[in-house]
């Protein structure tokens, strides 16, 4: 393992340019769309993305033809629909531009038509029962609104993946699905302020954060090979507690990777801004600037597949696993949300004008009721096996989704709510002096704090979901969020109209209805510590969803009122979110049983081996010591026995859990119904996995050093 400590940076290849000359440069985009293509086709695609219209099939063969030679020009020799299956993932499959000549060799042809749809295999993905094994055809079909690019000698152009019957099986399917539906909620409520308003745009920033380790000791753990997580592994003697990481200065060989994988970031057009040590040793996070959900996502992405590709070069195994060493900060990506209409207004800033407010207030009443009404399927959009181990531990928002607002917009409310005065002012920043330290300059206050123990907290600008994991689709949270906020905005826009109708002044039915939403839905805004055991007693009597269980948390899919909002906008049918739930309880069931299997052999093949050769050194030791001092030797003995002793015991009950864990596997694995197999697994299987690791644990602290075969966290926590 030696090998491993000491290495140097790899040399980075800075190109001369600035990051403004060669961002993009491997995109599609639209200077190299209005490069390649004929104004009629440039014209006529961007109308179509920015209206979100459909293209017609000639103008596709017109843009394959100019997309295929802009790759060819940059290196490209295959391209492949590259799309977002169920499995967290991506997928792709490379076909070469080239088709017979006639003449016994081959033309490099790229048609509209193979722009456009491609026939991946729809049963070998993750389906949950909609394509059977013998029933193989799905489409994958061209999404204009993100960019085509080249990874490689690849041009990936980003699409849907759905049955040969129509239901989607990928996540942008219905992604697209729910932004439509705000897009278009949003702006019926939005013309109210501003009759210009044509679009409202979901924003996205999500931060990454995730784990490094040298490549040479991630292979010598079988754990982290096979489930990205330590399985077992006592906590270092330092680890977090002196809080010197955070923000601390980068280590050489990071910085040269986090250099690294920022040139080929914004050459594929992702929008990599900020970097930065994490809390946990080794931990570290990548923000870009905000853009539009679609391609945020995307992006996101992309950039996992990236970052391990980068991470290679530099002899590191990154770590996306939501909770790869315990006793430290597990990896989420936090995901800022945030709408915006095409005339430049962000809906959740506080205006200077009291009809700003009013919207302003009018968007916060809505998104507060969304997230009130739907809090168990918020939870359910972000929860998985993974994220199971992360939520409630070491700073991360609990399992309980509430919504943090902060001091001056809660007092906006309660002023709004308990007065008849229908007015809405909130202060500009204020300014902030530092006593006593006349060289810094005046600061700006926002009008709200972060808390980080909440796992939706309104940010200033926008909302912070803080519950996301780091392994995770940011799509399946923005599918959840965008839905249940056009239902809500839906619903809004019915009941102010009904006023309207009736008479009403149209502010004073806006104000009304917010006042109504903002006292029906206080359950849900909570400004506390996030982590107490009271807020779990108290969001219990508000009537908060608590449920800790994943498996159980999944049914907030199928619940009557998710099914129905799902419905109303257009964004999942039943048999689309049935399908999804056998997916979700598949994979939960598939992750626990991967880890049981590798966590059994690890504890009779690796540890119980080793422990045993101690143990009988001590023995050995023993047995000297009585030979040479005879009965006056037992006391000198003692210490060895208990230690014997000691060792003894964690081997037989780790013997015994492994044996009761294999039972309860193979007594789960006769279940039928997904959803009771993957709760059988929760109950009887996840518990086994504690306890072995408890006693392996003890063992490490036991057994000779140089004897035990696994990289212990002091060696894997702290890159040299």
């Amino acid at each position: 393992m030696e090998e491993a400590y000491g290495r140097k940076a790899v040399p980075v290849n800075i190109p001369k340019e600035r990051p403004s000359e060669y961002y993009g440069m491997y995109v599609f985009n639209r200077s190299q769309m209005f490069r390649y293509l004929d104004r009629s086709t440039y014209n006529a695609l961007v109308n179509a993305i920015d209206n979100k219209k459909s293209l017609g099939r000639e103008l596709a063969d017109n843009v394959a033809k100019g997309m295929k030679q802009w790759a060819m020009d940059n290196g490209a020799r295959d391209y492949s629909h590259w799309f977002h299956p169920l499995t967290d993932g991506t997928a792709e499959k490379h076909d070469g531009f080239i088709e017979h000549d006639g003449k016994g060799g081959v033309i490099e042809e790229f048609s509209g038509k193979l722009l456009v749809q491609q026939e991946p295999d729809a049963s070998s993905f993750p389906n949950g029962g909609i394509r059977n094994t013998f029933e193989a055809r799905g489409y994958s079909a061209w999404d204009i609104s993100s960019p085509a690019f080249i990874m490689g000698h690849t041009l990936c152009i980003p699409t849907i993946f759905i049955s040969y019957t129509g239901e989607s099986l990928d996540y942008k399917t219905p992604l697209l699905r729910a932004l439509n539906a705000v897009d278009k909620a949003g702006t019926a409520v939005a013309k109210y302020f501003d009759e210009n308003v044509n679009h409202v745009i979901s924003y996205l920033g999500w931060e990454q954060e995730y784990f490094l380790v040298d490549k040479a000791l991630y292979a010598a753990r079988p754990d982290l090979v096979m489930t990205g997580r330590t399985l077992m592994g006592h906590e270092s003697a330092k680890n977090q507690q002196l809080e010197d990481h955070y923000f601390g200065s980068i280590p050489s060989r990071v910085e040269a990777f986090m250099l690294d994988l920022e040139i080929e970031c914004h050459k594929l057009g992702i929008p990599a801004k900020t970097r930065h040590n994490e809390v946990a040793p080794n931990q570290f996070e990548l923000a870009p600037i905000y853009e539009e959900t679609n391609l945020a996502n995307d992006h996101n992405l992309l950039l996992m597949s990236l970052i391990s590709e980068v991470a290679n070069r530099h002899n590191f195994q990154v770590l996306l696993h939501e909770k790869p060493f315990a006793g430290v900060n597990g990896s989420g990506k936090h995901n800022n949300w945030s709408l915006g209409t095409d005339t430049g207004t962000m809906l959740f800033s506080p205006g200077k004008t009291p009809t700003d407010n009013l919207q302003f207030m009018t968007f916060l009443a809505n998104v507060m009721a969304a997230v009130n009404h739907f809090n168990g399927l918020l939870k359910a959009s972000i929860s998985s096996a993974t994220n199971e181990h992360r939520l409630g531990a070491n700073e991360a928002p609990p399992a309980i989704i509430s919504m943090f607002l902060g001091q001056q917009i809660s007092d906006a409310i309660d002023r709004l709510v308990n007065s008849d005065d229908d007015t809405i002012n909130f202060a500009n920043k204020e300014g902030m002096k530092l006593k006593n330290v006349t060289q810094i300059p005046e600061l700006l206050v926002d009008n709200t704090d972060r808390n980080r123990t909440s796992p939706f907290a309104f940010t200033g600008n926008r909302f912070e979901f803080r519950a996301i994991g780091s392994s995770a689709n940011c799509a399946s949270a923005m599918i959840a969020l965008n839905a249940a906020v056009a239902d809500q905005l839906n619903s809004f826009k019915a009941a102010v109209d009904e006023k309207i109708a009736a008479g009403e002044q149209k502010e004073k039915a806006i104000v009304g209805t917010i006042k109504k939403l903002f006292a029906e839905n206080e359950a849900i805004h909570f400004d506390g510590n996030g982590y107490s055991e009271e807020w779990k007693v108290e969001a219990q009597r508000r009537g908060l969803d608590c449920e800790s269980s994943v498996p159980k948390i999944f049914d907030a899919y199928l619940s009557e009122d998710s099914v129905a909002m799902f419905k109303r906008t257009g964004v999942f049918n039943e048999i689309e979110l049935k399908a999804r739930n056998e997916v979700k309880w598949e994979m939960y069931t598939k992750k626990v049983q991967i880890e049981a299997r590798v966590l059994g052999d690890l504890a009779i093949n690796h540890i119980i081996p080793v422990a045993t050769r101690y143990q009988s050194l001590l023995l050995d030791n023993v047995m000297k010591i009585n030979a040479i001092y005879g009965e006056g030797g037992s006391e000198m003995a003692e210490q060895e026995k208990e230690t014997i002793s000691k060792i003894a015991r964690h081997m037989f009950i780790i013997k015994d859990v492994t044996e009761k864990m294999v039972n309860a596997r193979k007594a789960a694995n006769k279940i039928e119904c997904e959803r009771e197999k993957a709760i059988a697994y929760h109950d009887t299987v996840k518990p086994c996995l504690s306890e072995i690791r408890y006693h392996i644990d003890k063992l490490e602290l036991m057994v000779d050093n140089e004897m035990w075969p696994l990289p212990k966290y002091r060696e894997l926590l702290f890159i040299r």
